[in-house]
């Protein structure tokens, strides 16, 4: 082998070895940051929910139990665990939201080196009671697993970025084909936000932890909805 290529091997062997080490400190210290940003964001929660005259609790086990088959929950659940559990009134709708935390199918026995998936959940009390009507956006894996029949509402726009799943129709195209539809359509979070109708609350999470400003969001989020929704749809619910 000639001289010259031996030299190009070195050089391209240290050069990727030094592509990889920086890459490990650059994904090290992107992680560092992204923790010490969850550490901050939690610890301003408490303080948030004081001022607003709202109650936090860090963690509480059992008060989320009656929300399983709504949204990430769990289909069914005892004693379930919540973490920065709050609860409140936003806009004269009474509310609670925290975070959901469970290890992914995929961890292993001991499940010590994986960190948890979070789900953060927020839920605010209706003005009267609906049948389920979830607002979700589509996606190839929802296809292949979630095989119930979408309803349209026969805006191509928003059927396109948006699957409703329900038993009564009636009521969706009553609580929805108003106000509702431009609203999702302009909203820039409704498409990350899925909804849920259930009984007397109204449902939106996201795959991430809380912070000050996902909380003034989502609530705001929350409140414009109901706000929109006809107060006939409620009465024939």
């Amino acid at each position: 082998m000639p001289h010259w290529v031996q030299v190009l091997l070195v050089v391209l062997l240290f050069a990727f070895v030094a592509g990889m080490f920086a890459l490990v400190i650059t994904v090290f210290a992107r992680g560092r940051r992204e923790d010490a940003r969850i550490r901050e964001d939690h610890s301003r929660l408490p303080l948030l929910a004081r001022e607003r005259g709202w109650t936090y609790q860090a963690r509480v086990r059992g008060r989320i139990d009656q929300y399983c088959g709504a949204g990430p929950m769990p289909g069914r659940g005892s004693n379930l665990s919540a973490w920065h559990h709050t609860t409140g009134e936003f806009r004269g709708h009474p509310f609670t939201y925290f975070e959901y935390r469970y290890n992914s199918p995929m961890t292993g026995a001991d499940g010590a080196e994986r960190k948890p998936i979070i789900k953060t959940v927020f839920v605010v009390t209706a003005p009267g009671t609906a049948p389920s009507v979830e607002i979700l956006r589509p996606s190839k894996l929802n296809a292949l697993l979630d095989r119930r029949p979408s309803t349209t509402l026969g805006v191509p726009e928003f059927d396109q970025r948006f699957r409703v799943v329900t038993k009564d129709e009636d009521f969706v195209r009553t609580a929805l084909s108003g106000a509702v539809v431009p609203y999702l359509l302009k909203y820039p979070e409704a498409r990350k936000s899925p909804l849920q109708f259930r009984e007397n609350e109204l449902f939106t999470w996201y795959t991430g932890t809380l912070s000050p400003q996902a909380v003034e969001e989502r609530l705001a989020f929350l409140c414009d909805v109901l706000q929109l929704v006809p107060e006939r749809s409620w009465a024939s619910a």
